[in-house]
């Protein structure tokens, strides 16, 4: 019907079109007239006709039936003056202008590009039929976010150079609210339990903040697959989604959606088994298999088994290895058998390493970095753990790796790591005033990045009315080529305890040290330390019990030969907002006989990390911290100074919510003095947050001190 509308349309334009009633002549010149935005070359180009050939009615109307077909034309006339052959154009007005206001929940971006799609942009030739077709577009994209109240109404005025602006207004109006779910079809599960994982919900408190009563298709399909795979992974092979009925009430206010399953029978797994070109040992490859003889059948074991036999063939250095699990299913016994076939493909050896986006950082800084080598096969786990190496140096916000075939070669890639710098020098000065610290005055220097070299320096001052704080520090985490970092500091600090929130006491303490970090593998690493402090403690002071005792005892004036040995196990995958992976330290320190007044003692310490992502950008994290310490030869007790201290934020022990210092053992003066043993855990639930937000995270917390 519309072919036909269409070729009746161009009848009648032929009928009624201006063209002098002529007999046949031969063209002799063709001119043009009436053209603004094209150029007489254009029409020429549609013509089907040119300058020698014989004119009739015939070749009139298949004229006229091109130049209008092109859809740049209002109207055409065709005359003749002689033996010239003259054309008469109106072209249609282009889109000189479009713009898109009241929009609140899609952005002009997400709709602009929605138009663009349907052929609607700036530019084009203007026909006025084409405002339905933006109408209906807006509408739909409206329509899919559950906006059916959606009101849109459109303006065009006339500009310059036979061009319109159209001004599209939009009233949004409510989002429709789904009021009830409903699943039909389910005997084995409740729908209680089958919503539970849905992202869309019905209307009800909780709605209020997480807005999932909103409808939209994008949603409800993301909830329709969440349903096959919870099915699916329960054994449900032949689970078929049979319907999905979406009902709007006339006042466009309330949706009703009703799926239709069908759940059909649980299967189990009969047999696992290898197909292919093994070049890996079965008993490895089987190793990597979740998919288990006489089990329910799940999907998810299924295909994240294939990933894993996958990662393992990358590698040996296939890094475009397919492996394909195929279930064979008997219907009359209710059984899957589950075949899993590997196609290796070519070796691919990897050419070189680019990269980009370090503007100040070496390029050596990257590269020592890396775990996979020119030259060598590729291995993906080597190349993604150079990615997460390269995060966790904190010069980077961002880290994208790609591993583009080499053009000409059927076995080799580059590996591209595209980096995005950020600041990694700071200079701070604050002043300040808090109830525990009085006046506070501070700055500091920091360089995580020094010259683009990746060795580290600071220096900071601190001074408040109990404390006055210098430290300068400086490490080379690549001292030696084969990553043992060396790194030195010095401190001075002077400490008037009795404005502290801790046992009164006064201090003065001088110290250096020089450090040693030692890799051993891939994970692991211990770490040694040596350092001297001078301290001198003040004798004249209205002190506690507990402080004039230890001056008595051991006196006022000490030199201190600290050593420490340390063990560090790291596979976070991010050291300031990790979301994956584990970090455990242990250090032992002590305190040594020199040749001055010497104090013995030692101080054991543990911290344990560890971060599980859960699904839906929602990590889950433990943490613990551990410490004890005591004296040892001629030192009867830990010194108080060396004391732990539990309470707020600042402390070894931190319990958030309270007061620094505020838990554990006080003093005869009813201050904090803390003890030789500490304990603290915490249990964290980190929240999904914007990526805009990538500084900041939060989370829900347990904390448990002592």
């Amino acid at each position: 019907m519309k072919l036909f509308q269409n070729n009746l349309f161009l009848l009648l334009i032929c009928f009624y079109s201006n063209i002098q009633a002529v007999e046949n002549f031969i063209i002799e010149d063709i001119q043009v007239s009436g053209v603004q935005r094209l150029t007489p070359g254009t029409i020429f180009n549609y013509l089907t006709v040119k300058i020698g050939d014989e004119f009739n009615d015939e070749r009139s109307s298949e004229s006229l039936r091109t130049l209008f077909r092109t859809g740049f034309f209002d109207d055409v006339v065709l005359e003749r003056e002689g033996n010239i052959l003259l054309i008469t154009v109106v072209e249609r007005a282009t889109i000189g202008a479009l713009s898109i206001t009241g929009n609140k929940d899609i952005t002009t971006a997400n709709l602009m590009e929605g138009l663009e799609e349907a052929g609607f942009v700036q530019g084009r030739v203007y026909d006025r039929s084409q405002l339905v077709r933006l109408q209906s577009e807006l509408e739909r994209q409206y329509f899919a976010n559950g906006k059916y109240g959606v009101r849109i109404t459109s303006e065009v005025d006339n500009l310059a150079n036979n061009r319109v602006a159209i001004a599209v207004k939009i009233s949004e109006g409510d989002a429709a609210k789904i009021r009830q779910i409903n699943i039909v079809g389910n005997q084995d599960f409740t729908e209680k339990q089958l919503l539970d994982d849905f992202e869309l919900a019905a209307s009800s408190f909780a709605s209020l903040l997480s807005k999932g009563d909103r409808y939209s298709r994008q949603k409800l399909g993301g909830d329709i697959e969440t349903l096959q795979s919870f099915y699916q992974d329960k054994g449900y092979i032949n689970f078929d989604i049979e319907s999905t009925q979406v009902t709007i009430t006339p006042d466009k206010k309330d949706i009703y959606i009703t799926i239709n399953v069908n759940e059909d029978e649980q299967y189990t797994v009969s047999a696992v088994k290898l197909a292919g070109d093994l070049i890996v040992p079965e008993e490895e490859l089987f190793a990597r298999v979740s998919v288990y003889q006489n089990y329910l059948f799940s999907r998810k074991e299924m295909t994240d088994s294939s990933t894993r036999l996958t990662d393992r063939l990358g590698a040996e250095g296939y890094a475009f290895a397919n492996v394909n699990a195929v279930p064979d299913l008997n219907d009359e016994n209710k059984t899957v058998e589950i075949t899993f076939f590997i196609d290796p493909g070519k070796r691919i050896y990897v050419r070189r390493l680019n990269f980009s986006g370090n503007i100040r950082t070496r390029d050596e800084v990257l590269r020592r970095e890396m775990r996979q080598q020119e030259g060598g096969w590729i291995s993906t786990p080597q190349v993604d753990r150079g990615k997460i190496r390269l995060q966790r140096l904190g010069y980077f916000g961002e880290v994208n790796t790609e591993t583009p075939a080499v053009p000409g070669s059927g076995d080799q890639v580059d590996v591209n790591y595209a980096v995005e710098e950020r600041a990694f020098g700071t200079f701070t000065a604050g002043l300040g005033y808090s109830q525990l610290d009085g006046l506070i005055v501070s700055a500091s220097i920091s360089q995580n990045n020094l010259f683009g070299s990746g060795n580290r320096a600071s220096f900071v001052f601190n001074n408040s009315s109990f404390n006055r704080t210098f430290n300068l520090g400086y490490v080379n985490p690549y001292f030696t080529d084969d990553g043992i970092s060396r790194g030195f500091s010095l401190n001075y600090s002077e400490t008037q305890g009795v404005d502290a929130g801790v046992t009164a006491h006064d201090s003065r303490v001088m110290g250096t040290s020089i450090n040693f970090g030692i890799p051993i593998s891939e994970y692991n690493s211990i770490s040694t330390s040596l350092g001297y402090e001078n301290t001198e403690l003040s004798e004249n002071g209205f002190y506690s019990n507990q402080v004039l005792a230890f001056i008595r005892r051991e006196g006022n004036k000490f030199d201190l030969l600290r050593f420490s040995v340390g063990y560090a196990y790291d596979t976070r995958n991010n050291t300031i907002f990790p979301d994956n992976g584990m970090f455990l330290t242990l250090v032992g320190e002590v305190a040594l006989p020199n040749w001055g007044n010497s104090l013995e003692f030692y101080k054991l310490s543990y911290r344990g990390q560890w971060f599980k992502p859960i699904g839906r950008g929602f990590t889950f994290a433990l943490k613990a911290d551990l410490g004890y310490a005591d004296g040892f030869l001629d030192t009867e007790e830990l010194p108080f100074f060396e004391n732990y201290y539990a309470g707020g934020i600042g402390t070894t022990g931190q319990l958030r919510g309270f007061g620094s210092y505020d838990i554990g053992p006080k003093d005869s003066n009813g201050q904090a003095l803390g003890a030789q043993a500490v304990v603290m855990g915490s249990v964290r639930l980190i929240l999904p947050f914007p990526q805009d937000f990538s500084s900041v995270r939060l989370s829900v917390f347990v904390d448990t001190a002592n």
